[in-house]
């Protein structure tokens, strides 16, 4: 039997039902936040980003506690 896991990172598709705007915004959204991270030295996935980086940028939850 799998293990439920939980998802690490959001597509754009999310995004953009999330946020209510365009695919295509949802995708800029995205690039964004992957070029930020990019310049703190992490690797990055095109068209997926973080869940918890996505979180706190959005929303304003710290990274590293248990938010659910």
């Amino acid at each position: 039997m799998k293990a439920q896991m939980k998802a690490q990172f959001i597509t754009a598709a999310e995004v953009a039902e999330i946020m209510g705007v365009s695919r295509t915004k949802a995708y800029q959204i995205v690039r964004d936040m992957n070029n930020e991270l990019k310049e703190q030295g992490y690797l990055t996935i095109n068209g997926k980003c973080p869940l918890r980086y996505f979180q706190q940028k959005f929303y304003g939850l710290e990274i590293g506690g248990d938010a659910k």
